[in-house]
């Protein structure tokens, strides 16, 4: 009996023409002993809800045995390479292009290379749980690589399984790189593009992010954790990892208060899913498969609960003072509800449909649905609330947060379905939350002030009684021309037929100025029900559609102290707003 060879597979990248955006992979596998092997690169990576089809970058694909053999391979799927190995060490090679300005896909030029892992190394099929490496052929201009991938030789990286590689993203190039010590972890922080950021503020004010989020989860999971910023002109966005985060922002966003809150939120955001979605996390968000959609219907508590603390927790590290964290949080509710599609589309929805609605927006998307994000952060004060005001302050949204992690990851270490979610969150709070979780499937809404009110606060609607009209359009300035690029659902736009694309060109027999300034004269001097002429050109065709104008729908909350609240409803108010 012959004894069984040890299996490796090993990566190098390496950078011979990153000006044109291209990066040279170099995939070694060693010891296997099969007649073919499959190797598949993923079509989505983790944390962003898309088939994005990553296997379209890759170029020049070649196979050979160790000392450089021809081996045949063919491809049998759209991301797929069968090679034939015939029990025979193989190299493969292959170029990928990346040139794309987000935090979930590959980019690169001669400044620096920013890998995304799902789009760039093949899986041997079946092997999901193989362990890798991968070393970085560092070019002479660039100096530095930031990674959550532990070294373990001099610029090579491993991973235990591929799930851990994917979620690890690489920077490489001249990045500013400095260690901030939060509680005995090191977090390092790289940032790309420059920026007028200050490191002694931002690392004091990073420091008490962590320690706020610690103290909301009861422990930390990390022995190191890196930050990544990519500084652009005009950008904001973040991704997580597993012990890190790849971020966007404007690079002259750091000196003016809003745009810096802005960026700290952001931080506390991609932080926050440190534990939540990285460890505690819906049953079908891990293990994934990487060939498909991985379908679940409680993003809504992953991205709405995130989105909910991370205000709230600049809140309590005092960047914020009440009145802006109020407006932060209204602005939630705004977004709901400005958005036609929130009659139709339910929060469990938007997070079951993710996959081909919230990354794939159109000029229909604001009236057939929500984001998850705003909804379920809506969803999360609902809860907060009210289990802070049934218990009389000594529970909260917190003490569920760490309970369940502390339930589902540390000590059963797998993910949960919704109901044991519900049944623990009622467990530890001592409240029946079931309104609010059958919400989550329901098209109306809640009253949302009767949570407010038990608090001491209340939501108001600054618009209910304003009488503006409007035809329910969006409009733009395309080059002098007045384009009209959003069509409200039910407005009176909609009802008449006036469509996106249309090109405004007059009212009532007057040729509209580059500036619109007629149509803007029309709605605040017309009258309700009074029929408006408007000349548009669609595809060229020149045509007159009367138009009825109507009240706008749109809302304005505002979330303000309830001066006519009780003794005690104050009392929890503070508790809730407690720094």
């Amino acid at each position: 009996m012959t004894e069984q060879r040890k299996t490796t597979i090993k990566y190098e990248i390496s950078f011979i023409e990153p000006q044109a955006h291209y990066a040279e992979v170099t995939l070694t596998l060693n010891g296997f002993e099969t007649d073919f092997l499959d190797l598949k690169m993923p079509v989505w990576t983790p944390g962003s809800y898309l088939v994005r089809e990553f296997s379209r970058h890759v170029e020049g694909f070649h196979t050979e045995t160790s000392d450089a053999a021809s081996i045949q391979h063919e491809k049998i799927s759209k991301n797929t390479w069968r090679i034939f190995n015939n029990g025979k060490n193989a190299v493969v090679k292959y170029r990928l292009y990346g040139f794309e300005t987000s935090v979930r896909t590959n980019f690169i030029d001669d400044s620096h290379a920013f890998i995304s892992p799902a789009g760039t190394f093949f899986y041997v099929d079946g092997l999901i749980d193989h362990a890798s490496t991968v070393h970085i052929d560092l070019p002479g201009y660039w100096t530095k690589i930031s990674t959550g991938l532990p070294e373990i030789e001099h610029h090579t990286f491993k991973a235990e399984n591929f799930d851990i590689l994917y979620d690890s993203p690489f920077e490489i190039g001249n990045q500013d790189v400095w260690t901030i010590d939060c509680n005995g972890i090191p977090h390092e922080f790289a940032m790309v593009g420059g920026g007028n950021y200050d490191k002694d503020q931002l690392t004091a004010d990073v420091q008490k992010i962590v320690a706020e989020e610690t103290r909301i989860w009861g422990s930390n999971p990390n022995d190191r954790y890196v930050f990544v910023t990519h500084n652009y002109q005009q950008a904001y966005g973040g991704l997580e990892h597993l012990n890190s985060t790849i971020l966007a922002s404007s690079r002259n966003a750091y000196q003016q208060k809003l745009s810096y809150n802005n960026y700290l939120t952001l931080v506390a955001h991609e932080y926050f899913h440190l534990w939540n979605v990285k460890r505690l996390r819906p049953a079908p968000l891990g293990p994934f498969d990487y060939e498909q959609e991985n379908y679940t219907s409680l993003l809504w508590i992953m991205e709405g609960f995130t989105s909910y603390y991370d205000n709230l927790i600049t809140y309590r590290c005092d960047f914020r003072d009440e009145e802006d964290y109020l407006q932060t949080l209204a602005q939630e509710f705004n977004l709901v509800y400005n958005r036609p599609g929130y009659a139709l589309q339910s929060a469990g929805l938007s997070s079951f449909d993710t996959w081909i609605k919230q990354y794939r927006p159109d000029e229909n998307s604001a009236n057939t649905s929500i984001s998850y994000y705003n909804k379920g952060a809506i969803l999360s004060v609902a809860l907060d609330l009210k289990i802070i005001a049934e218990s009389k302050g000594e529970k909260r949204l917190d003490d569920v947060l760490k309970a369940a992690y502390e339930q589902f990851y540390l000590k059963e270490q797998r993910g949960f379905e919704e109901a044991e979610f519900q049944a623990l969150a009622e467990e530890v709070s001592g409240v029946d939350l079931s309104e609010i979780f059958r919400a989550v499937y329901a098209n109306g809404e809640l009253d949302y002030n009767k949570y407010f009110n038990s608090v001491g606060y209340e939501l108001i609607d600054l618009l209910a009684e304003n009488k503006t009209l409007s035809l329910g359009i969006r409009t733009a300035n395309n080059d002098t021309r007045i384009i009209i690029k959003g069509v409200d659902r039910n407005s009176s736009a909609w009802k008449a037929g006036l469509n996106v694309n249309d090109e405004i060109i007059g009212i009532n027999g007057v040729r509209l100025d580059p500036a619109g300034r007629e149509l803007e004269q029309v709605l605040q001097h017309g009258e309700l029900g009074q029929i408006i002429e408007i000349l548009i050109a669609r595809d060229g065709i020149i045509r007159t559609i009367a138009v009825p104008l109507a009240y706008s729908d749109k809302k304005s909350i505002q979330i303000r102290r309830n001066t006519s609240a009780k003794e005690a409803e104050k009392v929890l108010g503070k508790l809730w707003l407690k720094r």
